[in-house]
């Protein structure tokens, strides 16, 4: 192994053959803790933005955050219901964009695919940007250098993800497993000792006062802000499309057991919600948009300086103690599996960047399989995109929240739409009587599940356009006319390369042309591969750029006696590339019918420096002359020492 591939090795493990395909599938207990980070993740941030939102109106309405909650809890199993049926009838992985191409269309599969890309970007850059926030209230140098943070633990995932998901699950499995035992302990300890022990248990913030920086909300507003309301906790559903996406990943039965995961996923990321939502509300949690004017301590507003705890921290402190073990475990917890929510889009956009490629939407590239047998492209290129947001964006949560959820809801109520109009053709077919009441059922589960996610679409575009949705509205149709323009490439290309009913014309002749600089032993290595494919003609070409050089190149020519006549191209300005191309053209247009062989002589060096000693002509006129119908061009290499060494260094056994 060359000393070069040390660190890759290190870094992502030994190959491994693909026969081996089948050790990187998934159980479902390994399964779960990867794709559930992300739904589960949303529980530390999806609570604190009803209570944000109806903070606008003050704290008299915190109490009624609970209706909320369970009102967001019975949208989720819809959707999750909804998304159990799917992965049960498309188990290709392709999720809601499957549902929508054979539903909705090409226009409806490639709205949803063009939002799932988004979505899976978007996703990276809100939860490793989330992480870091929790990180950086106990560690100032993250909050310092926040931007520079989560990039960084973003390269971390996608080297984890490079390893391949079976070998890293275990990393992944102990924060998720970890997270859920802690927020679950907290809402149970917290709701006994409130409920049943009657402790006055209060968050740390159940004495400020919360100005409501609208006044009084009556009629109209109230109504919307009780939307609002409903919609900003609705993002507690972010991540479960992109559980959907993931059945490739399973072992066998790979419907049967994303469905499970799904199951347990939904039944968990519930029970979390609406017990932190709840134990909030009996603790006078108090937050609020702008703490720093519309948070009061004392009468008296909370200032610049006041760092607003988020929703999980202020419980834990309530519950468990400030500075307790337990507050301590929770909060590290909580903000590895922020960073690890990400890891649900590194396992999702692969397996559908391979489909898309697959119906030839995307590039062929996203297809191939790494080293560790991982769609190695498409990670790589989801962590760039990702981290290219986080700079962009400066690593602000709020800044990505709004493109986060509508990114989310497009392809959610599509994926619905799609699954109500599947029923739907499904029952026209007609099928027997019990099979009818449970199609029926399910289309009806998939119509509401439409209604309530268009719904919460619609008022998320309006509200938080200006907010970042906007982002999407414009990202969506690029994706989707980018991926337009590579389908109608490919189909091109595919039609160009189809051999025709006449086949393939044999040329009238050959004509051999080798490219020669100077007289040394690659050049008399390609004038005897030249002559030994038997061109009807050949001649050797230069450019005269020098008369002292071709004067000494002709002297030596004559000397050793070389048959193949040399012609001299004459250049005033010391051009090479021109006037070979030029000739090339005048050698075609005197016979079209004929083919042209440039045969090009180059050496071939080791060291990266070494190349740099080199001028690049050869490069450029292989890179012309390949534009140039009717023109084959051909390499003659020339290994030196170096590049021997280093291809004797590279030799090594995969397993």
């Amino acid at each position: 192994m060359s000393f070069a591939r040390v660190p890759k090795r290190i870094l992502l493990g030994t190959p491994m053959r693909s026969d081996k395909l089948g050790d990187t599938l998934l159980r479902k207990r390994v399964g779960l803790a990867i794709f559930a980070s992300g739904p589960l993740s949303s529980v530390a941030y999806a609570p604190q933005e009803i209570f944000l939102v109806l903070s606008v109106a003050g704290a008299v309405y915190f109490q009624e955050a609970v209706w909320f909650a369970l009102a967001i809890g019975v949208l989720m199993v819809v959707v999750i219901s909804s998304y159990r049926q799917s992965v049960r009838e498309y188990p290709g992985g392709g999720g809601d964009y499957d549902v929508a191409m054979d539903n909705l269309g090409r226009t409806g599969g490639l709205t949803v695919a063009s939002a799932l890309i988004v979505d899976y970007i978007v996703t990276v850059a809100v939860s490793v940007s989330a992480g870091v926030d929790n990180l950086g209230a106990a560690v100032p140098f993250v909050a310092e250098h926040r931007v520079q943070t989560a990039i960084a633990v973003i390269a971390v995932l996608m080297l984890l993800n490079l390893r391949g998901m079976a070998e890293s699950g275990f990393w992944f499995a102990i924060p998720a497993y970890t997270f859920v035992v802690g927020v679950l302990a907290l809402i149970g300890i917290g709701l006994f000792r409130i409920l049943v022990l009657d402790d006055d248990v209060k968050a740390p913030s159940a004495d400020y006062e919360v100005v409501a920086s609208s006044g009084e909300v009556t009629g109209l507003a109230l109504a919307f802000l009780v939307v609002r309301a409903f919609c900003a906790g609705g993002v507690a559903l972010a991540g479960v499309e992109q559980s959907a996406n993931g059945v490739p990943a399973f072992r066998e039965p790979k419907g049967r057991n994303a469905a499970s995961v799904l199951l347990f996923m939904g039944g968990m990321a519930i029970t979390m919600f609406a017990g932190l939502v709840t134990l909030a509300a009996l603790t006078d949690f108090k937050v609020a948009d702008d703490p720093a004017t519309e948070i009061l301590i004392d009468g008296q507003p909370a200032g610049p300086g006041y760092e607003q705890d988020p929703i999980i921290a202020q419980m834990a402190e309530a519950v468990f103690g400030d500075g307790s073990w337990p507050f301590v475990a929770l909060a590290v917890t909580t903000t590895l599996i922020l960073f690890f929510a990400a890891n649900t889009s590194f396992n999702g956009f692969p397996q559908l960047g391979s489909i898309l490629a697959r119906d030839r939407w995307l590039p062929g590239q996203l297809r191939q399989r790494g080293d560790r047998l991982s769609y190695s492209n498409s990670i790589v290129a989801l962590a760039i995109s990702a981290g290219l947001l986080v700079y962009v964006v400066d690593a602000n949560v709020s800044s990505l929240v709004g493109m986060y959820i509508v990114a989310v809801f497009i392809s959610l109520t599509l994926g619905q739409v799609g699954l109500a109009k599947h029923w739907t053709t499904l029952l026209r077919a007609g099928t027997e009587a019990v099979a009818r009441r449970r199609m029926q059922r399910d289309r009806a589960v998939n119509v509401v599940g439409a209604v309530f996610t268009g719904a919460v679409l619609a008022v998320v575009l309006v509200s938080d356009f200006l907010d970042g949705a906007w982002v999407v509205v414009a990202a969506v149709p690029v994706f989707f006319a980018m991926m337009h323009k590579i389908a109608k490439h490919y189909d091109q290309l595919n039609s160009e390369l189809t051999p025709t009913a006449g086949g393939v014309t044999l040329p009238s002749r050959i004509h051999g042309i080798v490219l020669v600089s100077k007289l040394h032993t690659p050049t008399l290595r390609a004038l005897a591969f030249a002559r030994a494919t038997r061109p009807d003609t050949l001649v050797a070409l230069t450019v005269q750029t020098s008369p002292e050089s071709t004067a000494d190149l002709l002297r030596e020519w004559a000397a050793h006696d070389i048959e193949v006549p040399l012609t001299v191209l004459d250049s005033p300005y010391r051009e090479v590339t021109r006037p070979v191309l030029e000739y090339v053209r005048n050698v075609r247009v005197a016979s079209p019918r004929d083919v042209i062989c440039v045969f090009v002589p180059e050496y071939v060096v080791g060291k990266w420096w070494e190349q740099l000693l080199h001028n690049q002509t050869p490069l450029r006129l292989k890179a012309r002359l390949l534009f140039q119908p009717g023109v084959m061009v051909t390499s003659v290499p020339w290994q030196l020492g170096s590049a021997e060494q280093l291809e004797a260094r590279r030799t090594y056994k995969p397993r």
